[in-house]
């Protein structure tokens, strides 16, 4: 390795020299990324070295086929999505290469008019019905990817929350009819998607739509909801495999459908993605990306997320970038144990906007405030879209972003630099596989498992156990008797008091459910009353 200048803001000369010493790029893919403003010098990296060609070495074996998954006993298989050549079995590249195919030919025969609705007309609209990954990944490729001429409108369920799948269903009234309705669940069990479900079924019906000729399933091949669109004849069912966990879905059926619905390139993005696979799977620290960012991020956070990583992409299209990586960041690396069960509570916590937006709003406390954090900066050297330019606006928007790191080095402050020379379905797939090859690499150096999820799993069980603590709740209280959450509490086993005034709450303030005597801000003395 060679050695190369300490960080040193004061000294133009070294900076120099330290920059062009850490700077990688890729001309096939347009990518530079420089980390030559984090607090990353010589030594560091050359006492990481060891331990980053053993990260390495563990994603050759994830890729390869090994049981990463645990807790789930599976494999973890991103990888061969864009490459079936890797999959561990013919059976499973076999699926891979027939399932593009699939999910091609069924696009294009919808944008086409071909496949129409069951009034023989075409498609306008699609409702995008999941959950985190589900919804995140098909949310970000809409935004950042221009639009071809024949695509589809998109419209989001990815809450349940009532007012906003009010608020969407009532865009669509007069479109239901030729609305094509994506369900995304892995398992088909979960419960959101479910509701959701049942919410569009009844809004697509009863609104001249045909569910079964509009709907179609993103799932496990057998999984409840797999079952439920053949039973019913749904338009289609596409796989989404065991071995592919939400956070890293992008490049399965969850992403390449958005894509080619909006009539854009499933191939660029996969070889964009498969390119980036590529190259960081090179041995030489300096020649991988990936493993410059996992150093880059072990050393400024102390290998124990001492620091946030705070994402400012300089092009609207990207806004959304910063939630993408919140999901697949945080949930794969904030974990309580390590490999050996020790309670280590690692995680990298991750937020941002977008620029110039910052520039305005908390970029004054990254400048002069708490020094808990380092920024990624993400440019766009090209305006790809030649029917919205404005001469000399980009250069204002550049200025703004350099500037901008130009103020936060002369603080002391920390910063990594990955620039593309424009937004493509190629430059986005590579740019979503840097950040998944480098959350799996800074995971083997904490020696965590980055591909599980027990607190999620964790939430899941707990928000079972609240629905089920309602059931319990309107059992005791159907007798209409006046009781205090005390009261009810010793009717239910093992229940929480302020469960059950939480819950109570809010069935008070929804369909009159419940009449309250007593006063809101003494808990312990209200009586709740079953109306009716």
């Amino acid at each position: 390795m060679m050695p190369f200048p300490d960080f040193n803001s004061q000294n133009i000369d070294l900076q120099w020299q330290r920059f062009c010493n850490l700077i990688w790029h890729n001309d096939e893919l347009g990518i530079w990324l420089d980390i030559s403003q984090m607090h990353v010098n010589s030594s560091d990296l050359l006492d990481l070295e060891p331990d980053i060609l053993k990260a390495i070495s563990s994603m050759d074996s994830l890729e390869s086929g090994s049981i990463s998954n645990f807790d789930e006993n599976r494999q973890v298989g991103h990888y061969w999505l864009r490459n079936s050549g890797l999959a561990p079995t013919d059976n499973i590249a076999n699926n891979i290469t027939q399932e593009i195919k699939s999910i091609s030919t069924f696009v294009e025969d919808i944008l086409t008019g071909k496949q129409t609705t069951i009034q023989s007309r075409k498609f306008t609209d699609v409702l995008w019905i999941g959950i985190g990954g589900s919804g995140l990944g098909p949310k970000l490729i809409l935004s950042s990817l221009e639009k071809g001429s024949r695509a589809l409108d998109f419209h989001f369920i990815d809450n349940v929350d009532p007012v906003g799948i009010s608020d969407t269903l009532s865009r669509l009234t007069s479109r239901a009819p030729t609305t094509l309705v994506c369900v995304v669940s892995k398992s088909g069990g979960t419960p959101e998607p479910n509701l959701a479900m049942k919410i569009a079924h009844e809004f697509i019906d009863n609104n001249g739509g045909s569910w079964s000729n509009q709907a179609i399933a993103v799932t496990m091949r057998n999984s409840k909801l797999d079952k439920i669109s053949i039973n019913e004849s749904w338009l289609n069912s596409f796989d989404l495999p065991e071995w592919v966990g939400g956070r890293t879905s992008i490049t399965s059926a969850v992403g390449l459908l958005p894509i080619a619905l909006m009539d854009s390139s499933i191939h660029s993005f996969l070889e964009g993605a498969s390119r980036m696979d590529k190259l960081t799977r090179a041995k030489e620290m300096f020649n991988n990306p990936a493993a410059l960012l996992a150093a880059s991020w072990f050393t400024s956070t102390d290998g124990k997320g001492n620091r946030d990583m705070v994402v400012l992409p300089y092009r609207d299209r990207l806004e959304l970038f910063s939630k993408y990586l919140q999901q697949l960041v945080m949930e794969s690396l904030g974990k309580k144990l390590d490999r050996q069960q020790n309670v280590v509570n690692q995680g990298l916590a991750v937020y941002g906007n977008k620029g110039s937006t910052d520039q305005h709003a908390y970029v004054q406390q990254l400048r002069d405030g708490i020094d808990n954090f380092f920024i990624t900066f993400i440019e766009v050297l090209e305006d790809n879209d030649e029917g919205h330019k404005f001469e000399g606006l980009a250069d204002y928007l550049s200025g703004f972003l350099h500037g901008t790191r130009s103020a936060i080095s002369d603080a002391g402050r920390q910063s990594l630099t990955i620039t593309l020379k424009n937004l493509t379905p190629l430059t986005m797939g590579a740019l979503v596989a840097l950040f998944e090859r480098a959350v799996g690499l800074y995971a083997e150096l904490i020696d965590i498992n980055a591909y599980d999820q027990p607190g999620v799993e964790a939430g899941k069980l707990a928000a079972a156990d609240i629905l089920k603590l309602k059931e319990d709740i309107q059992t005791v209280m159907s007798d209409g008797k006046p009781r205090t959450v005390k009261q009810i509490s010793g009717l239910i086993e093992n229940s929480s008091p302020e469960a059950i005034f939480l819950i109570l709450r809010h069935l008070t303030f929804n369909m009159n459910s419940y009449i309250v005597e007593g006063d809101w801000s003494s808990p312990n003395n209200i009586h709740f009353i079953k109306n009716g």
